[in-house]
């Protein structure tokens, strides 16, 4: 199973041009990818630097025909013209794909520039097993709500292991409990540092038999420091470090093959990161 994450600056690129395709295109030079998590998906927000009003959403989801495309808008505004604003997160997977979730991260009052944000939930059914794929971007300018937003990823974490391990009981249409796994890959753009505090807090083991995060990049590659996946081209907000990752429970951690960061590509302000499970 190959999977990419990549925050894709709603397909704007260091040379100033906007291009889905050209993502898609770079994307699939990196890999053959089963999965592609991507951040910052925008649809109808034509303020954003040389966006149309696109919805890009609904174009990604063209540009990959045979993938199941799966939409986690965390901002939805009105336009004041009678249509929605959205933008966030998206997963397309040419594995099939079970239950969808959305949890919504508490937008705390804190005083500070942010935006809602959310946890995209995809149940994956890989070749080895069934895994659930999450992705999220984290707030920029708070940590107090960095923080609440990986207690929403632990939570959800949490309840999925113990509904597992407990699951539901069968039932027709709605209660449908389809498959529950402990199983899971957290991607995304965690906007802080390998040495923060609240990224060891997403990874600190849990109580009973919940199988904790590990991060890929230090699984596969022991003590070597993180590659740069932010302000590598352009230092518009910090000089080049760290801000993508890729987690996955314990369970996975001896599946993991192969985690690269590709730190050429520049058709985004960001860096995709794969990550290969045999």
């Amino acid at each position: 199973m190959k999977l990419i994450t990549w925050n894709i600056q709603w397909g704007l690129g260091i040379d100033g041009r906007l291009d889905l395709a050209r993502i898609v295109a770079d994307a699939r030079r990196i890999a053959d990818f089963d999965v592609l998590c991507l951040q910052e998906v925008a649809d109808n927000f034509p303020e954003l630097k040389q966006s149309r009003g696109e919805n890009q959403f609904a174009e990604l989801a063209s540009l990959l025909p045979g993938y199941a495309a799966i939409e986690g808008a965390a901002v939805d505004l009105p336009d004041g013209h009678g249509g929605r604003k959205r933008f966030g997160n998206m997963i397309l997977s040419r594995l099939p794909v079970g239950r969808v979730l959305r949890h919504a991260a508490p937008w705390v009052a804190d005083g500070q520039r942010s935006m809602p944000r959310l946890v995209l939930e995809a149940l994956v059914h890989a070749p080895f097993g069934p895994v659930r794929v999450m992705t999220t971007h984290l707030e920029f300018y708070s940590a107090d709500q960095r923080s609440a937003q990986v207690a929403t990823i632990r939570d959800a974490h949490r309840v999925a292991a113990e509904r597992a391990a407990r699951p539901p009981k069968h039932g027709n249409g709605t209660f449908d409990p389809d498959v529950q796994t402990p199983s899971a890959i957290v991607t995304g753009d965690f906007n802080m540092t390998p040495d923060e505090a609240i990224l060891r807090a997403l990874l600190d083991p849990f109580d009973g038999p919940v199988p904790g995060f590990r991060d890929a990049w230090t699984v596969a590659h022991g003590a070597a420091p993180h590659p740069h996946s932010f302000c590598i081209f352009e230092q518009l907000h910090k000089p080049p470090h760290t801000s993508d990752y890729i987690l996955v429970t314990e369970d996975l951690a001896p599946r993991v093959r192969r985690v690269l960061y590709d730190i050429d590509t520049q058709v985004s302000d960001h860096q995709p990161v794969l990550l290969e499970l045999d």
